[in-house]
């Protein structure tokens, strides 16, 4: 597929990054590898679990937060929990309530894999969590399709407005995705057009992953490149 694709050994766990846009389709490319895989080799693990708490403040101030910003996210949690799942160990995974923005009581209990899928948007940001992960893959989807997606879903799950949707739409997700998100894509390994429905681009990579679990030796560094497939 790519250079580094052809470079890639590592034992277990194989750690695989999905980034873009917000509604971009790393969901449903990272719920495919599972489905196709089988759950008791794949665990997906979601950025937006690591979510900030903010149970200490009002809900109307919590609404006003910017969660499309790096500094919302506890990165450095989910760089201990991937440490401790290359350990061997098991990690509790926080469950995050996006329509309360708080953290549940509840955690999610996340055991040995052989490959596990990170999704979320600013997975690329910071450099210690991205040289943890073997191959990374950017979705990239027109941001017109990204808002529809958007609107249908926190409308639907979130129990959000759809006016409350276009104004954080306006405020803050494209402004960051435009400063954040979009630069980093330089960091990937794989850019994949047509977002979670390119079909060429998932036989690929779970052609790969497969070839991986097959060899199960160490890895082997490589640059990574703004590499695209169709």
């Amino acid at each position: 597929m790519t250079a580094h694709f052809n470079q890639v050994h590592k034992k277990y766990p194989i750690i695989i990054g999905i980034s873009g846009a917000s509604a971009s389709g790393k969901s449903l490319l990272a719920n495919t590898i599972v489905n196709e895989l089988g759950s008791t080799q794949v665990v997906v693990i979601s950025e937006d679990s690591y979510y900030k708490d903010h149970s200490n403040i009002p809900y109307e101030a919590r609404t006003t937060i910017n969660y499309d910003h790096p500094d919302a996210i506890d990165h450095d949690l989910l760089y201990r929990h991937l440490l401790l799942l290359q350990q061997g160990k098991s990690v509790e995974v926080p469950v995050y309530n996006h329509a309360l923005h708080i953290r549940q009581k509840e955690t999610k209990h996340i055991g040995q894999h052989a490959v596990i899928v990170l999704e979320g948007i600013l997975l690329f940001i910071q450099q210690s969590l991205r040289e943890m992960m073997d191959i990374r893959i950017f979705m990239e989807t027109s941001l017109d399709i990204c808002l529809i997606r958007r609107l249908k879903r926190d409308v639907k799950e979130r129990d959000r407005s759809m006016d409350s949707v276009l104004q954080q739409y306006e405020d803050t997700v494209r402004p960051m995705y435009m400063q954040f998100i979009d630069p980093s894509k330089h960091f990937a390994h794989l850019i994949v057009p047509m977002g979670g429905n390119n079909r060429i681009a998932i036989d690929m990579i779970q052609a790969k992953i497969r070839e991986l679990l097959t060899d199960g030796h160490e890895r082997t560094p490589s640059q990574p490149g703004a590499l695209t497939s169709s």
